[in-house]
Parts: C-alpha cells; sequence; structure tokens
C-alpha cells in the first residue's frame, strides 16, 4: 500500500514543530523532558517533538510508521483503601496526522515496550508488577497480561513473531513467552540482573546484559542454554546488533565506553564517550549506530564499520528507548 509522505504536524497536547522530513525517521524517548523527539538519520537532525508525554522511557513503531507507541514510567496510585493497582498511560501516536489518537491504562509503570513484526502487538514490561501487558492494535485496547518473573525490564520479539523473549533482572532469567497460548513456556538462565537482549540475526542466539557483572551473555535458542559469556566493563547498559548481525554495540555507562564486540572471535573495539554512555540503537540501513548519554542531552552518532564517533545531536532531556522508521 501507498502512503503519503510523513509529515510531522503540531500536536493538541504540546507544541511540536513543523517539518517535512526524509526516512528513515529515530523517535526518541525522552523521558524527563516529557517529549518524543524525532530525528531525520538522513541529516542527523532533530526535525519535531511531541510533547506532554508524561516521562517517557518506551517508544516502538508499527512497520509502515503508521502509529508510534509510547509507555509512561510514572505510576498513578489509586486513591488510599481503593483496591485498583497503581497504573500508567500507554500513548498510541499518529504522526501523519500529527496527534494522539487515543490513550491507554496499564497497571504498573512502564518500563519498555517491543512490537510483533506485523504491527498487531505491542507488548509493555512493567518491572513493579512482575508481567507484561498486550495491546492489540486491531482492539486499541491492552487485552491481556503474562506473568513473567522478578522486575521484568526489557523485551524483544522473534523476526516471525511466534516468540517473546523478556529479561527478569530480578531473577536472573529470560522468560519464553509463546504469542498463540500468550503463556511463558521457558524461564532461560541469563546471568546475574539480566536488562537489555538483542536477537542474533538468525534467531538462534540471545544476547543480554549484566550490568552488575559486566558481562554480556550468548543463550543458545536451541538448548537454551548459556553458550558464552563476554567479560566487558562496569555498569552496562545499552545493547545492540550491526546490520550485517556480526557486530554487538555494548555501553558502559561505569566506564565510559562504547564497545563493539564480535561474538565469534571476542575482538574488541572501544571508543570512549563521556558522560556516562546510554541507550543505543542501530539506524539500520544507514551504517550508523545512535548513543544516548544519561547525563547529557545529546545523542552520539558512531559509524558501525569503524566504532568511530562521526557526529553529536542535541536533544532535550536524556534519550531512552528509540525507535526507527524505514
Amino acid at each position: 500500500m501507498v502512503r503519503k509522505p510523513l509529515l510531522l504536524f503540531g500536536l493538541a497536547i504540546g507544541v511540536m514543530s513543523t517539518a517535512a522530513a526524509a526516512k528513515p525517521l529515530v523517535y526518541v524517548a525522552a523521558g524527563s523532558a516529557n517529549q518524543i523527539i524525532v530525528v531525520d538519520a538522513a541529516s542527523d537532525k532533530v526535525v519535531g517533538n511531541y510533547d506532554g508525554i508524561e516521562n517517557p522511557h518506551s517508544v516502538v513503531s508499527t512497520p509502515d510508521g503508521e502509529y508510534i507507541i509510547s509507555g509512561t514510567l510514572k505510576e498513578k496510585r489509586p486513591m488510599k483503601g481503593s483496591k485498583t493497582p497503581p497504573h500508567s498511560t500507554i500513548y498510541l501516536l499518529h504522526p501523519v496526522h500529527g496527534h494522539v489518537m487515543l490513550t491507554m491504562s496499564a497497571e504498573g509503570m512502564i518500563h519498555h515496550q517491543a512490537i510483533t513484526p506485523d504491527g498487531r502487538f505491542v507488548i509493555s514490561t512493567h518491572p513493579t508488577r512482575g508481567n507484561v501487558s498486550i495491546v492489540d492494535l486491531q482492539q486499541n485496547a491492552v487485552v491481556r497480561t503474562v506473568k513473567t518473573g522478578n522486575a521484568p525490564n526489557y523485551a524483544a520479539v522473534s523476526k516471525d513473531g511466534k516468540t517473546i523473549y523478556v529479561s527478569n533482572s530480578g531473577s536472573g532469567t529470560v522468560s519464553v513467552i509463546d504469542t498463540e497460548t500468550w503463556t511463558v513456556t521457558r524461564a532461560l538462565k541469563a546471568g546475574p540482573g539480566p536488562e537489555h537482549l538483542v536477537l542474533s540475526k538468525d534467531d538462534k542466539s540471545l544476547f543480554v546484559t549484566n550490568p552488575g557483572a559486566g558481562t554480556v551473555t550468548a543463550i543458545d535458542l536451541v538448548t537454551g542454554e548459556i553458550a558464552r559469556k563476554f567479560q566487558l566493563d562496569t555498569k552496562l547498559h545499552g545493547l545492540d546488533i550491526s546490520d550485517d548481525g556480526t557486530t554487538l554495540f555494548v555501553t558502559s555507562k561505569g566506564a565510559d565506553k562504547f564497545i563493539a564486540l564480535d561474538p565469534i572471535t571476542d575482538t574488541r573495539r572501544v571508543l570512549s564517550l563521556s558522560p556516562a554512555p546510554y541507550h543505543l540503537e542501530t539506524i539500520e540501513g544507514t551504517g550508523k549506530v545512535y548513543v544516548s548519554s544519561s547525563k547529557s542531552p545529546k545523542l552520539w552518532v558512531i559509524d558501525q564499520k569503524t566504532a568511530k564517533l562521526v557526529g553529536e545531536i542535541p536533544i532535550t532531556g536524556e534519550g531512552h528507548q528509540m525507535a526507527t522508521v524505514q
């Protein structure tokens, strides 16, 4: 289906710059700035922002860029004596028409999100509730919750959309969820305090950061066993994989480093970044990686092949999850 060019307009709930932007676009959850920031990855320039999105730490997009979905980390507490659990807000944005289409309520704060490849289901992690919620974008509603382990923080989806992986930092496991039955079928050992996770390009391996231990754990998804551990550095955070699938990109907040790791040869290339490199996103098809800072309002632009810094992008707030629309 041919769609109209993506245009950014002012939102009813906030002020947004108007710009026509070339794809790909990168949407950045800007946390304390209460914004979703939009970056044109061709020019590495901010071309718009959605205001009034309360403390967003998560953002995903449908594959066609028709809808942007975000969630707030802030929990709304019920009135004293109420049996209603704490809840948070999921925002469904329509970037073409330039407004928030609707909001949905989910139990507990939302830390991170993932979306199935067909663009139908959005998975939100709720670390304070020990579960994930599932939004069906055909129904525009939260249709179920799935219990995982303690403190589920991050999620990844297989390319066929049949399996969801959720890291449980309080349990040392990754929950494996079958999307046909919406049940947990396995709990994989994933090292201490597992957080960010990314699948290999063939979906046969899952890589997981263990920030406290300073390691990346490689899980063989055929056997379900830990295949290897890579000792890197302190307070690891962001994790993604290169376009060609040969390199893992990892940030170390504690050591102010960006690390490009070959998981076959264990070869590393290290770039010093300061202060506190944080989340990262491989911008597919551009040869770039965007890296945020937890202490400075900017994104670093890094070349995938050389692991060298090629630019910086000023933003507001601090960059959390990022979503690329091709």
